[in-house]
């Protein structure tokens, strides 16, 4: 087994068309299921550099419905692996070691999915952000090894104050 490269890419425009290719599957095979599907993570805002991997959210009914699901998710390619060290969430991941895509799963009315929008459209809207969290992924890269738990570790500062910031803008509006 190859260990994975992290890697951080220029915004690529071919992102949009790959989530909707995929949200579009999803779709059809769990209709029944899904409240709402999202465009998630950094390759979901216009411009900024992110590692090649299409975040989806889904906002589901039910969680236990998803997991009698697995076997659907899989024969699209997803591996489930669980909570995955966030309590109510269900995650899943597409490309093995050249990862592509993950999938994270939560139940309608969670706080996750809040947090997860409110951060996108946050970016979205603050241009001067994006880019410095572009360059904060691009330290982190440098800085891990390819040690994911790492680079994540390196983000976590700044996320943690800019999606608190993100919270407080969206319950001013």
């Amino acid at each position: 087994m190859m260990p994975r490269i992290i890697t951080v890419e220029p915004y690529n425009p071919d992102w949009p068309a790959a989530y909707k290719k995929e949200a579009s599957q999803f779709n059809n095979v769990l209709s029944d299921l899904l409240l709402n599907i999202e465009h998630i993570g950094s390759t979901a805002v216009t411009g900024l550099a992110a590692k090649p991997i299409i975040d989806i959210l889904f906002v589901v009914k039910s969680l236990q419905e998803l997991d009698e699901s697995d076997a659907a998710i899989k024969a699209m390619g997803y591996i489930p692996r669980g909570e995955y060290g966030i309590a109510g969430r269900r995650y899943f991941v597409k490309g093995g070691d050249s990862r592509t895509h993950h999938v994270h799963a939560f139940e309608n009315g969670s706080q996750h999915i809040v947090r997860h929008l409110a951060f996108r459209d946050y970016l979205r809207r603050h241009h001067e952000i994006a880019e410095q969290y572009a360059e904060t992924k691009r330290k982190a890269v440098a800085a891990c090894g390819d040690s994911s738990a790492i680079y994540s570790q390196l983000k976590s500062a700044f996320i943690g104050c800019h999606e608190k910031r993100a919270l407080e803008e969206l319950r001013a509006r």
